[in-house]
């Protein structure tokens, strides 16, 4: 299992991708235990990519997060709800007003026991809805993890008024709020 270790201390890595990671951030953070959430890309062959690369959708990557967490505060499941509630596990060809392969959705695993939680997780979403559409998140095994540009690290908060209009515009906001009341 990977974890990071700071002051006596051991966290855990868990990775999605949810289509663009500028909303895949906001969900994470406001949960006690989460440590960071760092958007970046994977599941490329290109070593170290950058946006306009991942864009060209020619890299094989996802757009993604890293969520750093304090499992002794919230669990892998807990964190895995959060993701299923910020996106549409039912849309193969992106997210929202995103499409093509680095928007699609996926669950990267870092253990067998994440594996195990992860497809335990869809299972009780795709039988317990809200959805009446297959779920298509695949769960996969972690690769690589390239950290994005800095302009793109907590991008909702240092461009919130671009991100409130994109957020929204994209279909999102409206999608989460009618299928998980959230917004």
């Amino acid at each position: 299992m990977e974890d990071t270790t700071q002051k006596d201390k051991t966290y855990e890595i868990a990775t999605f991708a949810g289509g663009c990671f500028w909303c895949m951030v906001k969900p994470f953070h406001k949960y006690e235990g989460v440590i960071e959430v760092v958007s970046g890309y994977t599941g490329g062959h290109v070593p170290n990519p950058t946006y306009e690369q991942v864009c060209s959708e020619t890299t094989g990557h996802y757009e993604a997060v890293q969520v750093t967490f304090d499992p002794q505060v919230i669990s892998y499941p807990e964190i895995l709800n959060i993701f299923w509630e910020a996106i549409d596990p039912t849309d193969a060809g992106g997210q929202f007003g995103d499409r093509g392969s680095s928007y699609k959705t996926a669950i990267f695993y870092h253990s067998e026991q994440q594996k195990e939680q992860a497809e335990a997780s869809k299972k009780e979403i795709q039988k317990n809805g809200p959805f009446e559409s297959p779920i298509v998140t695949p769960i996969l095994p972690a690769a690589p993890f390239y950290r994005a540009e800095e302009y793109h690290q907590d991008y909702y908060k240092k461009n919130p008024s671009h991100y409130g209009r994109y957020y929204v515009g994209s279909g999102r906001a409206g999608f989460l709020e009618r299928n998980w009341g959230k917004s």
